[in-house]
């Protein structure tokens, strides 16, 4: 095939002469000796002290990665070598140091960012191209050329679409490593997107694990994901509800502590609704209301009940701006059915939804519900900041619509100190800088996300409602994928998924079908324990290692520059030099980096510039009216935008009439979509869902008979000490925080455990082993254990580093939210190792993968 010769052009590049294999072995050992150049007496001192800074040079950049903000990292180097890592002073856009205000706050990095220099120079990092050469999962790679890597990836790309169809290889990116305005992984205006569309064989995932149940909750209510305010309004709030919400964790902003803290200052009443006492409760002097999992929508429609009987609800915000809360906001064409007030009371059903009906339900004591009503209601402007947590859980997807029920009912929408979260996201980013056109998110197929083990293992007895299949109007409608390989980038899937065996199990039987049957890629700066599952590991460019605009995440309004800081280590490569290079050699390279030449694998800089001061021109300075030049920019490192007014989601729909973005133009509590569908099996949701928010129970729960055999329920949140799998295997990190399960001193005194035992955490699904910590912050019946474990698989496939989707379950949610808090477990003592991570291990796993097999 003539598109996968090796270009003429190309052709020197590849054999890499030996002086450039040699410069860059000099700069991966100078990692090793940061103190080069010259040296002061070592007098009392045992080591060479720390460079000054007048020695550094300082380089401003950003963190990468989806903590909940996108923060400003400062690195400080000595010739092509980062020697530490600071975070914003206020000085870097121009004003005087120490400026830090509510208009315009500080940047500052977390402990994760902060890290970022283990994890740059870890022993894991992935530092050229690898083929497997043992099994699937067993770790055994060797060293190969980038142009045998891309080359056999190219063969077997080909072979499989033409073998088994466009919809054969999956799209698994997401935003984990590589996000920015032009190296970016996502499912939507993602590289790989591009790339794999253009080429004609991709199946997509619709569903993002974190918070689908939310999206689907705010597209269906407001019309748009874009239902959250600035962090900055949060101080203007009487009362904030922080529902299933750690923002000491998980900030949801880039200053969302700040701006709490300003609140508490001004005589903000904090709450939380949690099964755990968490940090921020503590921080805030919460009022701590302990909830069984999964049951957070009954509650909230025993809360509705309870302002409804008291009349406390804003009729006038109802009939102007809501759909379907009661009889009299019904649409015409749906006069005569159940409205969400009907199914509140028990006019539809015969249950009212009382504060009592749902004390049964969700273990709050009754009183406790009605005070809670009564605080909401009736504390204007109040938030009910209803986080994505709760919403992974089988029909999550009700929590988040009961809360946007609760929000429209009170009038706490679109008001400065309210709150329509949701999904959460603020002030809208210019955020692509390359090309994004019609081949941009072309997919033939797009299947929920954890549904693709399922699909290989009874494929082809699927039905479109098991895969979660996207309607399409073309030959491919229905037609369930043959998947024969996935392509992760900038992610983490296969540790991260839900129902890792069933994983497992799939990947197992792709192997015994022969290894040109089937391609998995991973492309990752680090050997992660999805890599681990790969055929190719290919080494990419971190963050610092290449030129970029990085965004904020979800909220805060600020541009940062990325520039290339060190140059990359290794062999190194972007994700954008990758897929231009392999478009090449599958024929389509001109259009897919239309500003690019056959040599941009090789000196992508030029390109990279020409692509970000286009964005900066024709985007930034021309829609959002900034006057600083693409070169200021670059020198100043920092664009903080400066409002009149903190940003309000639908501020101007209440104040000014603009219309939802809804097909009736409201906030749809009955929802016009939903209500008109005839035949769900021909949706993506595949089952049906209520046109009202209600409670739906969920498959696993403390109320299910499942107790007797599984008594635990486990949830599993974001861990402070990484951003979801990232920053694992950072020793300075595991320092400060261990993987361990979390339960109440009272289960633990009945199991006879104490903290610091080593425990069995199981169900049906698999079993993990990790260290206790007994507590009260915990209520009885509920574990915790913090997602985000890198697995490490015992010969009977125990995992015995604390992972807790070796439990969960992969079922389809309708709405399609991820269930990872919808389990059931028991626990038990053991005398088995916990293997708490690979930074204990990295010098042999290191090794591993550098030995030539």
């Amino acid at each position: 095939m003539k598109h996968l010769d090796k270009p003429t052009a190309a052709k020197g590049p590849f054999e890499q002469t030996r002086r450039s294999f040699l410069k860059g072995s000099a700069a991966l050992a100078a990692t090793g000796l940061v103190l080069d150049g010259a040296r002061s007496p070592a007098r009392a001192f045992a080591y060479e002290p720390y460079y000054t800074d007048d020695e550094l040079e300082t380089v401003v950049t950003s963190c990468a990665h989806n903590c909940g903000s996108r923060h400003m990292l400062v690195a400080h180097k000595k010739g092509d070598v980062i020697v530490r890592l600071s975070t914003d002073t206020g000085e870097y856009q121009g004003d005087a140091r120490g400026t830090d205000t509510e208009e315009k706050p500080q940047l500052r990095a977390c402990l994760r960012g902060r890290s970022y220099r283990a994890r740059l120079y870890s022993a894991e990092r992935l530092l050229y191209p690898m083929k497997r050469v043992g099994k699937r999962g067993e770790g055994k790679f060797k060293r190969i050329s980038w142009d045998q890597a891309l080359s056999e990836i190219a063969e077997r790309m080909v072979y499989i679409r033409d073998k088994y169809g466009p919809q054969a290889l999956v799209d698994q990116s997401y935003a984990g490593a590589s996000y920015g305005v032009l190296h970016k992984s996502d499912q939507i205006e993602g590289l790989l997107g591009r790339f794999l569309g253009m080429f004609g064989c991709r199946t997509s995932s619709w569903s993002v694990p974190s918070y689908q149940g939310t999206t689907f909750s705010s597209r269906i209510t407001f019309g748009t994901i874009e239902d959250g305010n600035e962090d900055d309004a949060f101080a203007h709030s009487k009362l904030i509800i922080m529902w299933g919400w750690n923002p000491a964790y998980t900030f949801h902003g880039g200053n969302t502590f700040y701006y709490m803290r300003l609140a508490k200052q001004r005589g903000c009443k904090f709450v939380l609704v949690d099964p755990q006492y968490t940090d921020s409760a503590a921080a805030y002097d919460a009022w701590w209301i302990p909830i069984r999992p999964n049951t957070d929508a009954a509650m909230m429609a025993g809360m509705a009940y309870h302002i409804w009987d008291n009349d406390w609800h804003d009729q006038e915000f109802i009939d102007r701006f809501v759909q379907g809360m009661d009889e009299g906001t019904m649409p015409d064409w749906a006069k005569g059915q159940e409205s969400f007030k009907d199914y509140i009371l028990g006019k539809s059903d015969g249950q009212p939804k009382t504060p009592e009906w749902a004390s049964e339900i969700c273990g709050v004591p009754a009183e406790d519900i009605k005070k809670l009503a009564e605080m909401y209601a009736t504390t204007k402007p109040a938030a009910l900041k209803a986080s994505w947590a709760p919403g992974r859980n089988a029909y999550g997807e009700q929590y988040n619509r009961m809360a946007a029920a609760l929000q429209a009912m009170t009038g706490n929408i679109g008001i400065l100190g309210g709150c329509a979260e949701g999904v959460g996201k603020g002030w809208h980013a210019e955020a692509v800088a390359y090309p994004y056109d019609q081949w941009a998110n072309v997919w033939y197929a797009s299947i929920k996300s954890d549904r693709w083990a399922h699909i290989v293992l009874n494929y082809p007895n699927v039905t479109r409602e098991e895969a979660g299949l996207w309607p399409r109007n073309d030959q491919w409608d229905g037609v369930v994928p043959n998947i024969r390989g996935i392509f992760w980038q900038g992610s983490d899937w296969f540790n991260q998924l839900t129902n890792i065996n069933k994983e497992i199990a799939a990947i197992r039987k792709l192997e015994a079908e022969g290894d040109k049957e089937s391609l998995f890629v991973c492309m990752d700066s680090t050997i992660t324990p999805t890599g681990i599952w790969a055929d190719y590991l290919l080494p990419i460019a971190t963050h610092f290692e290449r030129h970029d605009v990085a965004l904020p995440w979800y909220k805060g309004h600020y541009y940062i520059h990325r520039p290339k800081v060190i140059e990359p280590m290794g062999e190194s490569k972007t994700d954008f030099q990758v897929f231009t290079e392999l478009a090449y050699r599958l024929g389509f390279g001109p259009a897919y980096n239309p500003r690019a030449t056959r040599d941009y694998f090789w000196n992508p800089d030029p390109v990279d510039e020409a692509y970000l001061k286009a964005w900066w021109e024709e985007k930034v300075m021309h829609h959002q009216h900034v006057t600083w030049s693409w070169e200021e920019f670059k020198k100043r490192g920092v664009y903080k935008f400066v409002f009149d007014e903190p940003h309000v989601a639908f501020r101007d729909q209440i104040e000014k009439g603009v219309p939802f973005q809804t097909p009736s133009g409201k906030i749809e509590i009955f929802s016009t979509t939903l209500a008109q569908i005839t035949d769900w099996t021909k949706t993506q949701y595949g089952y049906p869902i209520p046109a009202i928010p209600k409670w739906i129970e969920p498959w696993e729960s403390l109320n299910s008979p499942k107790t007797e055999k599984f008594p635990f329920h486990m949830v599993s949140p974001h861990p402070r000490w990484r951003t979801h799998s990232i920053f694992n295997n950072i020793p300075w990190l595991r320092e400060t925080f261990s993987q361990e399960l979390t339960m109440n001193a009272s289960d633990a005194k009945k199991l006879g455990i104490r903290t610091g035992d080593t425990v069995e955490v199981y169900n049906d699904r698999g079993t993990c082993v990790v260290p206790v910590y007994v507590t009260e912050r915990c209520m009885p019946g509920v574990v915790v254990l913090h997602e985000g474990a890198w697995m490490d698989l015992a010969e009977d496939g125990t995992d015995r580093s604390g992972n807790p989707d070796f439990l969960t379950l992969d079922e389809p949610s309708p709405a399609g939210a991820f269930a990872y808090n919808t389990v059931l477990c028991d626990v038990r003592k053991t005398d088995r190792a916990h293997r708490p991570g690979w930074d204990q291990l990295a010098t042999a796993r290191s090794a591993v993968f550098r030995r030539d097999y």
